[in-house]
Parts: structure tokens; sequence; C-alpha cells
């Protein structure tokens, strides 16, 4: 299934939607010839929604001979409008705007088939179709919106005003599946087994009989990532562990238990925190920090490459929100570089094998679980490349990490122990360089602030601040002041992404 990208906001949505009913998706941009479609043969195109108006100067546009190649073509905003603009409809801006839940009355069609006759919607837009596409009739319309969705069953051509993919449409996913498997006859075969079929005969192809090295983090993705490798070529395989002093509490203890006693997989564990704190000594620029982490990683995978002879490729465990992040996407700006995207050095001798860059981090908790994952591993939260050091904002030193790491630990027991961690996207803590005046006892202290970060998301994409519970805060809040001497306040950050990123840094 093809997602054809128009800038919306939710156009990596859509992508996961349709990937959670089952059916392989792939965002591409709008700039995508019929040529290219016809050589991809896709079971259906999705246009996305997007900001502009389809008649304003610069806005994107999208061959029209996409329209008529005979694939099944679901317009969703911005895509309606466009399909109607280019196959004999009308788009118009009406000067009434509809933004939030609207009530929709929809007609028995392809679309709304076995769905509700009234039912909520989420809309969002100032343009509206006044007139559908040449021979497509209208199956669904709203007070302001007399022309929601229509559908051409000849033409193949459909399109909805309102937002299928988001929560705020309750029977969103069952159009969607409407689509897909009454439609356009996708097969629900985009399964976590299929996906792992899949790339361990890609990364056989890839690599050959060539030996491999891993980029072991501790965390779900480089874990997940290692064990496909290892189905893929067994003992080609070396998992190099990097203790570079970032990690958490008894994080690299748990990691050489895990892979060397659990799954036998071979494992280098390479003792290098007094390197990366030289290396981070003095800055306090959170790129620069990514950076010198990212390319310090590659520098120590090249030295045990050397060691352990001819070694010619490097897995890492890249996933799909890191390449979108990175600006990997022709249509996406750049948020912040990712040490496994962004850091790597331009001169670097071995060749990435990335098994799960086109996945969501739910998709790989999947196929964690297929591959035999202790639940404890599958579900640990994600935990950044560069470590504690872009949660320390200002330079890192190695006191300001035990005061961090001491802080974190507290957190993640009481999270655990109120059975919160699962339902939780992140939780940790931040340390901001700077010092506030506190009393303990009859004393005047100088100490550090701690941030609790928790917050809840389905991707990373976008995410809310987590309504934790008064009292956990308080016992969160209470044992860190009392237990680390260096902290005398601990602060909550309550702000989502957007307008913030999950990270600090």
């Amino acid at each position: 299934m093809l997602v054809v990208d128009f800038g919306g906001q939710y156009s990596q949505l859509i992508a996961r939607r349709v990937r959670e009913c089952r059916v392989y998706s792939k965002l591409v941009p709008h700039t995508l010839t019929p040529e290219e479609v016809r050589a991809l043969n896709p079971h259906a195109l999705i246009l996305s929604g997007g900001p502009a108006s389809v008649y304003a100067e610069g806005a994107p546009q999208a061959d029209s001979g996409l329209f008529r190649l005979g694939v099944p073509t679901l317009g969703i905003c911005y895509g309606a409008q466009l399909l109607a603009k280019e196959l004999g409809g009308r788009v118009d801006r009406t000067g009434v705007s509809e933004f939030g839940k609207t009530d929709l009355r929809a007609e028995e069609s392809e679309l709304f088939h076995d769905l509700p006759g009234t039912q909520t919607v989420w809309m969002s837009h100032r343009d509206s179709v006044t007139a559908p596409p040449e021979g497509a009739r209208v199956v669904a319309g709203s007070p302001s919106t007399p022309v929601a969705a229509f559908e051409d069953r000849d033409a193949r051509v459909y399109g909805v005003q309102f937002h299928p993919e988001v929560a705020h449409t309750p029977h969103g996913m069952d159009l969607l599946k409407n689509f897909l498997y009454n439609v356009a006859a996708a097969p629900p075969a985009w399964t976590p087994a299929a996906v792992i079929e899949e790339q361990v005969e890609r990364i056989r192809e890839r690599v050959g009989s060539e030996r491999v090295l891993c980029a072991l983090s501790g965390g779900v993705d480089s874990a997940v990532a290692a064990l496909l490798v290892h189905k893929a070529v067994g003992d080609q395989l070396t998992c190099v562990f990097v203790d570079h002093g970032l990690l958490r509490k008894n994080e690299a203890e748990e990691v050489v238990a895990t892979f060397d006693g659990h799954f036998h997989v071979p494992l280098v564990h390479v003792q290098a925190q007094d390197r990366f704190l030289e290396r981070l000594a003095g800055v306090d620029d959170p790129e620069r920090k990514r950076m010198i982490v990212g390319e310090e990683f590659i520098r120590v995978f090249e030295e045990e490459a050397r060691r352990l002879g001819d070694v010619r490729f490097l897995v890492q465990g890249t996933l799909y929100s890191d390449v979108i992040e990175s600006g990997g996407t022709d249509n996406a700006e750049l948020i912040k570089s990712h040490h496994n995207v962004g850091g790597l050095p331009a001169d670097m001798s071995m060749k990435l094998v990335e098994p799960l860059r086109l996945l969501f981090k739910d998709e790989v908790r999947r196929v964690g679980e297929e591959l035999g994952f202790p639940e404890r591993m599958v579900w640990r939260q994600p935990f950044p490349g560069p470590g504690l050091s872009i949660r320390i904002i200002g330079d890192v030193t190695g006191e300001r990490l035990e005061t961090l790491r001491e802080a974190d630990a507290i957190l993640q027991e009481e999270i655990r122990r109120a059975g919160l961690y699962r339902r939780l996207w992140q939780s940790f803590c931040v340390l901001p360089t700077i010092r506030s005046v506190g009393v303990q006892g009859d004393s005047r202290t100088y100490g550090y602030p701690i941030v609790i970060r928790a917050v809840t998301s389905e991707d990373a994409m976008t995410a809310d601040w987590a309504r934790l519970p008064h009292d956990l805060i308080e016992t969160i809040s209470s044992r860190i002041v009392n237990e680390i001497p260096t902290v005398n306040r601990v602060v909550l950050d309550v702000t989502s992404k957007p307008p913030a990123t999950i990270e600090w840094e």
C-alpha cells in the first residue's frame, strides 16, 4: 500500500494504521510518477492530507496520471480535494471551516459498509469539496460539509474529507479496513512472522558469507536486530556491546547476562567509559554530543572489527521514526539527528545493515515477541543511543552521571511498583546543570534539580505527558532528595510533543 505524502501532520500515522490492519504500507513522495507506481505494483494508493490549499501557488500536486492507472485510490482531506480538482469536481473556500469532532451522515457504500449511518468523525479543513469528481456519488456529509465522502466504483476513486486514521474518528479503522480488504483486496499478510521471514532473506542476500558486527545497546531495537541477523547468518555474527558509561544503573550487567546467558549469541563487552567521557568533556551542545557519541561508537566497532579480522558489515537497530526525525524522507524536516542515522561519520569503513529501518516501535516489539524475547526486555522503554549524555542539560561529568543514574533508578523502581511501566511510553529523569538553594535539616544546600519526564505515546511521533498519581510523585520526589545528597529539588515536565520533543536534547 503506497501512502502518498502531501505534507500532512498525519501522513506517518496513516502508514502506521494501514500496518495495524496487517497490510504493508510505504510512505512515498507526491512527486512519484505513474511509471514508478506501475513498477511498485501496489494494491492501492492513499493520498494523505496536507496544510495547503489545492489552488495555492506552490501547493504540492501529483501527476494526474496516477489517478487513471486503475489502482484503487483513497484521498484523505487534502488528498480528497486533489482528486476532486483533478477529476472534474470542484473545491472551494466556502467560508465555513471544520476543526475537531463533527457529526457525519453516511449512506450504505463500499467505504461505509456495515458502519453506522450516523457517526462522529474528526475534521480539519478550511477548503471543501463542493462537487465530487465526475462520475462519483456523494456517500456522506456533515452539516457544514455536504460532500464529506464520495466514491466512484468504476474509476476506483474514493475520498473522505475527515481523518479516519485518528483515534477521534471511532469508526475510522473500520472504514480503512473496508477500503483495504474489500475495495483493494489487500490480504492481511503483514505479520511478525512475515517480517522475520522477509528480513532474514534480505540480510542473507546483503551479507552473503561476510562476517558481521552488531551494534548492541541492550534496548529492544538493537536486541531484535541482533537476533534477526543471528537467525539469518548464525556464527557470522558477533555482537559488540559498548559500555560507554552513559547507561542506566546495572544495565551493562543485565545486557551481558541476557545475551551471553539467555540467547548464547557471541558477545564482546567493550569497556569504553573513560574514552567517551574524555570526548564529551566540556561539550554542552546536544547535537555535538550526538555526533560525538555516534562517531565514537563507529570507531570502537571498527577497532573491534580489526581485532576480529575482516568484518565488512555493521548492524544497527535504526527505526522508521529515527529516519523520519533525522530528515531521511523527502518531506521530513530535520528535528534532531539520531546517532543511528545522522551521526555516522562520512569515512565509515563498514557497510550498514538496518533490518528494522522500515518498522515502527510497536512492530519491533511484536517481532521481538515472535522471536522469543523475555517480556521484560521486549517492553523495555526506549533509551537513546547517546544515553544519559543527552539527559544531562550541559556538559557531562562523572559526578553528574552518577547523580542522574541514581535518580533514574529510583524513578523506574517506583513506576514499576505502581504497575505503570507498561502503560508509559517513556519515563526518565533529566538533570539540568544548574543549582538552586535548598534547606535540609538546619543547613543550607546548593544542589541540582531533577526533572521527571513521563509520557504516553503509540509511536513517539506524538506524545502526551503522563498524569502520574500525586502520591506516586510525592514518593519519587521524597526518595530522590533524601537518598541523593547532590539533589535538593524535583520538578515535573508537563509538556506534550509537539511542541516539545520527548527527550530534552
